[in-house]
């Protein structure tokens, strides 16, 4: 038997004994493995964004463990079992794939993206954007907002509209924040960040990435600033702002080389 399916039997035989008989096990539902889930994902989009590849591993297996754990709920509510999850999932692939398991010609991603989009309507969604999760964090939720609308054609013609309609969010912002109402302010300023989001895209940069890089880029820089002040024996809880931006600039400089 090939070695993938024998180590998804094993983890298939594994989750059912620790079903029967581990206590911890026994009591999870669907509710409790959630934010566990949510936990999970987490710690595997920080081994993506590290190029960690050996916790990279192991992270898969635990996001495989979780999806195993929720099959083996539903099967035991009468409801599917993992079997069905994954044929349904290897269905509606084939599905949406017409240009390899059917006649449709589609060479380019966007192509294939616009068509993606045309099935899951003709399925039955009533919108494009339904298949947005709620929860879903503002910056990822917007990115994934955009792009199902171009799926379909609603689109930018080109970078120069995208970024006039920066220039214009900005100037809106700036009235707002002349006029002091905060409920303008906050509309505006959400505004602006949904059009650089935007501009983003047309510039090939994943503003979640982007904005990963520069939240650890600060935290590595601020770190560094504190390790520097600590070692010239002072506090940074006594330091001013001048002394603070002294350090903040020697630990870019070091980090820079």
């Amino acid at each position: 038997m090939d070695k993938r399916l024998l180590a998804f039997e094993r983890l298939l035989n594994i989750m059912d004994d620790l079903r029967e008989k581990c206590p911890w096990d026994k009591k999870q539902t669907l509710d409790s493995l959630r934010p566990l889930t949510i936990e999970e994902t987490y710690e595997l989009a920080d081994a993506i964004i590290e190029n960690d590849l050996s916790s990279l591993k192991g992270e898969i297996g635990d996001l495989f463990l979780h999806l195993v754990f929720y099959s083996k709920i539903a099967s035991e509510k009468g409801a599917f079992d993992v079997a069905d999850a994954l044929n349904a999932v290897c269905d509606k692939l084939v599905y949406r794939h017409p240009h390899i398991y059917g006649d449709v010609n589609a060479t380019t991603e966007d192509e294939v993206k616009a068509n993606w989009e045309k099935l899951k309507l003709k399925e039955g969604k009533k919108s494009v954007l339904e298949g947005v999760p709620s929860s879903l964090p503002s910056l990822v939720k917007a990115i994934r907002i955009q792009e199902k609308a171009k799926g379909i054609g609603f689109e930018w013609n080109n970078v120069e509209e995208v970024w006039g309609k920066v220039e214009e969010e900005t100037a809106e912002l700036k009235e707002a924040i002349q006029s002091k109402q905060q409920n303008l302010i906050d509309e505006e300023f959400g505004d602006l960040l949904f059009s650089l989001v935007n501009y983003a895209r047309f510039i090939n940069v994943n503003p979640e990435n982007a904005l990963s890089a520069v939240n650890n880029k600060f935290v590595n820089r601020f770190k560094l600033m504190e390790e520097l002040i600590e070692k010239d024996g002072l506090h940074i809880a006594d330091c001013d702002l001048t002394t603070m931006d002294l350090y903040w600039n020697k630990a870019k400089h070091i980090l820079r080389k």
